[in-house]
């Protein structure tokens, strides 16, 4: 009887997590957005908080994807901390998950050098081979005084060696335009990421609706094999603040999924749109064509999980309309936006 008691508090748990999740995005046909946050810590390196923390933030912020990648070389705590086995924070980590959740947590580290190389980061380790490895915080000011993110001899031949995938455009607070020119150049995955060591509310503040930096990832499936691949394959874009970031091919189908536009139909020759949002980020459009609106000027907001009324000047009835939007929020390479089209019957 107490075994019967305890399966179903723990099923009505799940039941109420998986409620309270949030959905970011709408889903573009056979493909499937993963949150994930790859690069943060605990007591385990120099992080301020035990790994259970970042589950429980984890589960709050509806990720479906972490790692704890401790510091290899750093340990702030190793006159406190007896730590024998370092893969300690994901054995507890990966313990902490229950049956069935969708949080998915994959073995990490982070390799802390001194610039050049600087630090790395590298997932999904099993043994020597195969770990998906991205360079860290490129424009980090501690080693780079200009703030300025760029290759270094070491960096192209660790490069010409494949060693490593990916590289972090967004690391907690910054963004690093010469970072994206750096991945869109040479093919690596575009990352963003907390670097998180304290807590996610103090060092982003909810209050203000702060959220982590995310990468989503556009996997075929759910499944670990399935999002490593998809790594590889620089199939993800970033959120950091009120922006998004990523290659056009990645990042166009999931705006143009949660961008929706109809007709409510027209009072003499002026058509009203509505243009709705079913995503979690404020979409900051500038109308491209020749039409002019009765009520708003060229450049529009669309609120997150809201919509917006738009009336046209068509000049005559028409059937169908097409229109081309800049999305000023969603950046694809250095000073360029994500242009979008869209067909709408009247």
């Amino acid at each position: 009887m107490k075994k019967l008691i305890i399966l179903f508090f723990i099923n009505i748990s799940l039941v109420n997590y998986s409620q309270t999740r949030k959905l970011f995005f709408l889903n573009p046909p056979d493909t499937h957005v993963i949150s994930s946050d790859l690069h943060i810590h605990t007591v385990f390196s120099d992080g301020e908080v035990w790994p259970s923390i970042r589950i429980k933030e984890a589960r709050r912020d509806s990720l479906d994807l972490i790692s704890m990648t401790e510091h290899l070389e750093y340990l702030s705590y190793k006159n406190d901390l007896k730590i024998t086995d370092r893969n300690r924070s994901y054995n507890i980590s990966k313990a902490l998950l229950k049956k069935d959740e969708p949080l998915i947590i994959v073995n990490g580290s982070e390799i802390t050098k001194p610039m050049p190389p600087g630090h790395f980061n590298a997932i999904f380790v099993k043994n020597k081979q195969g770990a998906f490895v991205f360079w860290n915080h490129p424009n980090w000011i501690e080693n780079r005084d200009d703030g300025i993110a760029k290759f270094d001899e070491i960096h192209q031949r660790l490069l010409e060696k494949k060693l490593f995938h990916g590289i972090e455009v967004v690391n907690e607070h910054t963004y690093s335009e010469e970072a994206l020119a750096l991945a869109l150049d040479n093919n690596l995955t575009i990352m963003g990421t907390s670097d998180i060591h304290g807590l996610i509310d103090w060092t982003f503040d909810k209050e203000k609706k702060q959220h982590r930096p995310i990468t989503f990832i556009l996997s075929k499936n759910r499944t670990i094999k399935s999002i490593r691949d998809a790594l590889f394959n620089q199939k993800t874009f970033v959120w950091h603040r009120d922006i998004l970031i990523g290659k056009e091919e990645n990042i166009s189908p999931v705006v143009s999924e949660n961008l929706k536009i109809t007709s409510l139909g027209y009072y003499k020759k002026i058509v009203t749109i509505k243009i709705q949002n079913k995503s979690v980020v404020p979409f900051k459009l500038r109308y491209l064509g020749d039409y002019t609106f009765h009520k708003n000027s060229s450049i529009l907001e669309i609120p997150a999980r809201g919509e917006l009324l738009v009336t046209i000047k068509t000049k005559e009835i028409l059937t169908s309309i097409k229109m081309s939007f800049e999305v000023l929020n969603v950046i694809t390479a250095p000073k360029k936006n994500l242009v979008i089209k869209k067909n709408i019957n009247l």
